[in-house]
């Protein structure tokens, strides 16, 4: 399996804190009040391997229902970037967005355009920050919006072969004044891409540690 140096991957959990930094500074404005999110870890596995862990729900149950948003990047290195919470989360993170005025029906029938609003901002602000700080150009598509289990989300968005893809798996947390609510972002990456990406990681390492 695919692996960082330690060293590689600090600098990496530092690049994402900077970008979902950006993110809770917008995400602040949208919702009028402090936003603070942070990546506590990152990890590289399979894509089976993330379905099972973003599908887990108790050993008996039903895999959990996930509502997804995805953008397809391309540049200094190509990825599917998703961003993923429980579906029962989204309506929660929406009524933050529209307030506690709108009725069910309204906020449902918003669901999709604002959980896209969202993705948009959270994945640009992660994959700006990556392209910022390697210098180098990431360009990214429309906003996909996705309901379904975790396994349907990754393959509907999975390019090219499954079987020689890894995900990168951020866990990020949401702190708000009322509310904890904990979400993923998954960056579906061919070998090619990873080995770009750590290239990347390194590049911007060696620029570190030659100005200090």
């Amino acid at each position: 399996m695919f692996t960082l140096s330690e060293l590689e991957n600090d600098a990496l959990i530092e690049i994402f804190n900077i970008g979902v930094g950006h993110a809770a500074a917008s995400m602040s404005a949208i919702v009028n009040e402090p936003v603070r999110m942070s990546v506590p870890s990152i990890s590289f596995i399979p894509r089976a391997e993330a379905a099972r862990l973003l599908g887990a729900n108790g050993q008996d149950a039903a895999p959990e229902r996930i509502c997804g948003v995805s953008q397809h990047y391309a540049g200094a290195f190509e990825t599917e970037a998703i961003l993923m919470f429980p579906e029962d989360k989204s309506l929660e993170i929406v009524r933050l967005m529209v307030g506690e005025a709108v009725p069910l029906k309204e906020l449902t029938d918003m669901e999709q355009e604002a959980m896209c609003e969202i993705g948009n901002i959270m994945l640009n602000s992660c994959v700006g920050t990556l392209a910022n700080i390697f210098q180098r150009e990431l360009q990214g598509s429309l906003p996909q919006y996705h309901v379904g289990t975790s396994d349907e989300i990754l393959t509907a968005t999975a390019s090219g072969s499954q079987a020689n893809t890894v995900v990168l798996m951020l866990h990020i947390d949401f702190l708000l004044e009322k509310h904890q609510i904990h979400g993923y972002v998954a960056f579906v990456l061919a070998i090619s891409a990873l080995h770009d990406l750590k290239d990347q990681i390194n590049l911007y390492i060696a620029r570190v540690m030659g100005q200090t």
